[in-house]
């Protein structure tokens, strides 16, 4: 019992040092903010700072199903029986700066599933960005947001090859995100490296700084939390050119206690079980060949038998792509192995999870507009010692706007 109340002493220890730098640091911001409000003053209105982008995903997951039993619930809940035509995801986003020296960045999302009921709409990002210099080297991000572990989580699946994340990666933060606050650097030359690996359709990870250290609640997506503990996260991510080839590497983790969902007959060793994983990336982006490869590894709870525990827990992906350009269209095939053993903790009871998955598909890129994929999944899912295999052919129309 002491070195959990050890453990909950830092979360305020840490909030306060975090108070202490932003007043050290409120002086010459609130002059830096001043000089941007005057620019906002004399330049656009703020309706015309502000944009809007977003895109739809429409799957069919019936083709050649094996086993109706086998599905995927953290991933599609289209998968399995019944299935139908599925809106996967229907996002609209609005973005911009309201001045040089401040962003916002809100996503709701009109396809959540919610028990029976489809096409529910949820929120997703809602966040603003602080830049503490005019440079923006420097800047907190706060709100909901993704946090900041690995790379898959922190990739759009707008630009994602494979239909839905592993396992091993999205089983630390379901939906990838969280209420919290990061701080970021990143040089200029970094941030535009970033820039250049989404916009040139090479399937970037998206801008989330080359250091970032924060915290977050550490529940799931949209619910209250439920204790005062706090998780805490720090990342490294490099992107760096090497002759004609990029490559970026990535490594980071995070630390926290974590409140499961107990159903009826479960019993608990404590009420906050340890969560804590370190993860290491590595990509090499289509130039046409590419590989991405990530690996985590940590403790978090468990069930065993009737009683949760803290467990260990380990699990990665690696995948290989070729990106072919014919004519004004990009063909993409990928073949990704994955694999996962250890406690799901925002499942009811946090039950053990033994995942190995094949997925094999083929991206066509049309236009920037609109992209279609095949894809074929072999998995074998054991979930409390009971196991379900099977196969099955995917289809997505995905439409960009």
């Amino acid at each position: 019992m002491a070195v959990v109340q050890r453990r909950r002493n830092v979360g305020p220890t840490v909030a306060a040092l975090a108070v202490l730098a932003l007043l050290l640091l409120a002086a010459p911001l609130a002059r830096a903010h001043n000089r941007a409000a005057k620019e906002k003053e004399n330049g656009p209105a703020w309706y015309e700072r502000i944009q809007l982008r977003g895109y739809t995903q429409v799957r069919y997951n019936r083709l050649g199903a094996t086993n109706p039993h086998l599905k995927s619930d953290q991933g599609d809940k289209s998968v399995g029986e019944p299935g139908g035509i599925f809106v996967r995801r229907a996002r609209l986003i609005l973005f911009g700066e309201m001045t040089s020296l401040l962003g916002i960045y809100l996503q709701p999302d009109f396809a959540s599933a919610i028990s029976d009921s489809l096409n529910v709409g949820q929120l997703r990002d809602w966040w603003t960005e602080i830049y503490l210099n005019e440079a923006k080297e420097f800047r907190i991000r706060v709100g909901q947001q993704k946090v900041p572990f690995g790379w898959e989580l922190m990739q759009s699946s707008q630009n994602r090859l494979p239909f839905d994340r592993t396992d091993a990666m999205n089983s630390a933060f379901v939906n990838e995100r969280d209420l919290g606050a990061f701080f970021m650097y990143e040089p200029a030359s970094v941030r535009k490296r970033f820039r250049h690996l989404v916009d040139s359709g090479l399937k970037g990870s998206g801008d989330y700084g080359f250091a970032t250290a924060g915290i977050s609640n550490g529940q799931p997506l949209n619910t209250r939390e439920k204790n005062d503990n706090k998780h805490f996260f720090a990342r490294l991510a490099y992107p760096f050119d090497i002759g004609s080839q990029t490559i970026e590497l990535a490594a980071g983790g995070y630390t926290g206690l974590f409140v499961p969902t107990l159903g009826e007959g479960i019993t608990n060793s404590r009420k906050e079980y340890r969560d804590l994983r370190l993860h290491g990336t590595f990509v090499l982006y289509p130039k046409p060949f590419g590989l991405q490869a990530e690996y985590n590894a940590g403790i978090g709870p468990e069930l065993d038998g009737k009683v949760v525990r803290d467990r260990g827990l380990a699990g990665g992906y690696v995948m290989a792509m070729w990106r072919q350009k014919i004519g004004t269209h990009h063909l993409t095939p990928y073949v990704r192995l994955h694999k996962y053993d250890g406690g799901k903790k925002f499942e009811q009871n946090a039950p053990r999870h033994r995942v190995e998955e094949i997925n094999a598909g083929l991206e066509w890129q049309i236009a920037r507009w609109l992209e279609i994929t095949g894809e074929y999944m072999g998995s074998d899912r054991t979930i409390n010692e009971k196991r379900e295999t099977g196969k099955l052919f995917r289809l997505q129309v995905q439409f960009n706007y």
